[in-house]
């Protein structure tokens, strides 16, 4: 009998390993491949280098917890939604003649349900954005002259990302001819949102057409940063 018990406890115990190792197996997420880490996103922004000569970036600084105005004018930049990790690359080209930006975000959140959650709230505030503002001149510590800013905000899909872009375009008054276009992108895919900003700013010419390139050059730099998430 002595011998009996010892195997029947044997047996006992290699089931209930057996068992316990079965139900953990069925019972633990399998792990999440889909997310794309903050490490990738840091490679996929654009460098001043990449862009050209003249581009240049200013000094690291702190996460910012704003990021740029999607609706323009006199309205304030947009609060980064929720409570993702920041990744943020300015960008600058300042001429005699003009100046263009590249203001780059990549927002990391948890999970695709908030990447979802933020590009609907930024696109909330997109499609409130007025067609058409004017407002006066302004003095003191910007100048800055009287102009009129129309805003169009459409949908975006490039690839798996999906979102919205916010064109806009800024026609100074007559005596100060200077005209400035900017698109404002957000899109997202899986746990990630790239927030993209681009404007193009040109003194001594007028009109809807002073920048013909614009639409090509911001599809391309958001094309470019997107192609090297993998």
């Amino acid at each position: 009998m002595l011998v009996s018990a010892r195997m029947l406890r044997s047996v006992v115990a290699v089931v209930a390993v057996a068992s316990f190792a079965g139900c953990s197996g069925d019972d633990s997420p399998e792990p999440d491949t889909g997310k794309i880490t903050a490490d990738t996103m840091r490679a996929a922004l654009l460098q001043a280098t990449e862009i050209g000569p003249t581009w240049k970036a200013p000094q690291e600084s702190a996460a910012p917890t704003e990021l740029v105005s999607i609706c323009g004018a006199d309205s304030a930049a947009a609060v980064v939604p929720g409570k993702p990790s920041v990744i943020a690359s300015p960008l600058s080209d300042e001429g005699t003649k003009g100046a263009q930006s590249l203001t780059q975000y990549a927002l990391i959140y948890d999970d695709a349900v908030s990447a979802d959650t933020a590009v609907a709230t930024l696109r909330t505030l997109g499609e409130a954005c007025p067609a058409s503002v004017q407002r006066p001149a302004k003095t003191g510590d910007r100048d800055e002259p009287a102009y009129t800013e129309t805003s169009r905000t459409t949908t975006l899909e490039q690839g798996s990302w999906s979102g919205f872009v916010t064109v806009r375009n800024k026609q100074y008054e007559k005596a100060h001819p200077a005209t400035a276009d900017t698109a404002v992108v957000a899109l997202s895919r899986a746990n990630v949102v790239l927030v993209d900003q681009y404007a193009i700013y040109r003194l001594g010419t007028s009109g809807a057409s002073a920048n013909p390139q614009f639409t090509n050059d911001w599809q391309k730099l958001v094309g470019t940063t997107l192609s090297r998430v993998k």
